[in-house]
């Protein structure tokens, strides 16, 4: 099986579960960056990671997901601000989802990872902040140890 891991990452958040879908599979992988990743037509497993933008997959991440076809099988992972296993963290997913309705998801993925406080105070300036601004201080120190261990197994249970 050849695979394929691809993230997208501002902050190194998605970045480390990247790396830790990477270390957790087996045999032919390769791992890029969303700007430098090569055609997902040519591999058999495709995992991508992302950050949220207005309760969607980052842009560039965005426009690759468009690009996985039928038969792929697709893992998602992101971070983010909010509770893990909030709406909008669940929203988040399912709008990745439906970026690749021909792909095979096999699983999805997502905890918290930290915002940067430049970021923050920008959206606590906003006259109607997004509802997860009130989740992001539990999110520093995100991704820790506990979620690397878990996106591991996760992954773990999907390969074997």
């Amino acid at each position: 099986m050849k695979t394929l891991v691809v993230y997208s990452s501002q902050t190194g958040n998605t970045k480390k579960l990247a790396n830790a879908v990477y270390e957790s599979l087996k045999g032919e992988k390769e791992i890029f960056s969303v700007q430098s990743a090569p055609d997902p037509q040519n591999y058999d497993f495709i995992a991508l990671g992302f950050w949220f933008k207005g309760g969607k997959p980052d842009p560039k991440s965005a426009e690759y997901l468009n690009k996985i076809g039928k038969g792929k099988r697709l893992f998602l992972f992101a971070t983010h601000g909010a509770s893990p296993g909030s709406d909008h963290a669940k929203n988040g997913i399912k709008n990745a989802v439906n970026l690749a309705p021909e792909a095979e998801l096999t699983g999805n993925f997502t905890c918290q990872g930290e915002v940067n406080p430049k970021v923050m105070e920008k959206i606590k300036a906003k006259p109607e902040p997004p509802v997860w601004i009130n989740d992001a201080p539990a999110a520093a120190g995100h991704p820790d140890d506990d979620d690397i261990n878990r996106i591991k197994e996760v992954i773990n249970k999907i390969i074997d």
